[in-house]
């Protein structure tokens, strides 16, 4: 009793064709650098968010020059005694400073967000600050590191989007390849070509 082999199917001739597999590659490849590159600038702009290269002490008085759609925010970098630091500010319309929760490092420094500015119009601030600890003061931007974790979730959200779609095309052009392939060769042995006649087949059984 001979075996039969089914005839083979060349790779490039079944559909979708094998770049789509590097395409799924690439897109996941390009989903996780642009994720990546998304968590370093927004990383660095979050360590960025204090201004310590303008900072004072307690007891001195900065002018600042403040714009109501623009919030800025005051840090503050002390031992962490009770009670905290106090702001007061003084300006054009009726300023108020607004208590802040946020924390953001800058390189080995620990900056605590304690107000943030809320002015009617735009002018020239004054800002005095105290506290019974030495503490300095620096003026910066209000994200901090709270808004660096929504963008560092978003970052992985693009990873695991980059991964799922590379997965997805993946399987479909695996799938459909694999039922093109019984398709040819359905079509194939359906014609005769894939069943070669063996040599005596018709005198064993005609004799």
């Amino acid at each position: 009793m001979s075996s039969f082999s089914p005839p083979r199917i060349p790779a490039h001739q079944l559909r979708p064709g094998r770049h789509w597999y590097v395409t799924a590659v690439a897109i996941a490849v390009a989903m996780i650098v642009l994720s990546v590159a998304l968590a370093v600038y927004r990383f660095n702009s979050a360590v960025d968010a204090v201004n310590t290269d303008n900072q004072w002490a307690n007891g001195e008085t900065v002018t600042l020059r403040l714009e109501p759609e623009r919030e800025k925010a005051i840090w503050v970098m002390y031992p962490g005694m009770s009670p905290g630091p106090r702001c007061d500010i003084t300006g054009p319309g009726d300023p108020a400073l607004t208590e802040g929760t946020d924390v953001s490092l800058t390189f080995d420094e620990t900056w605590d967000l304690v107000y943030t500015t809320d002015v009617q119009q735009a002018g020239d601030y004054t800002v005095t600050c105290s506290s019974q600890a030495v503490s300095r003061y620096a003026i910066g931007d209000s994200g901090g590191m709270f808004t660096f974790v929504g963008w560092l979730i978003l970052a992985v959200l693009l990873s695991v989007l980059g991964i799922g779609i590379c997965a997805v095309i993946v399987v479909v052009t695996a799938v459909r390849r694999r039922g093109h392939r019984k398709r040819l060769l359905a079509e194939r042995l359906g014609s005769g070509g894939g069943c070669p006649a063996r040599p005596g087949a018709a005198g064993a059984f005609g004799e």
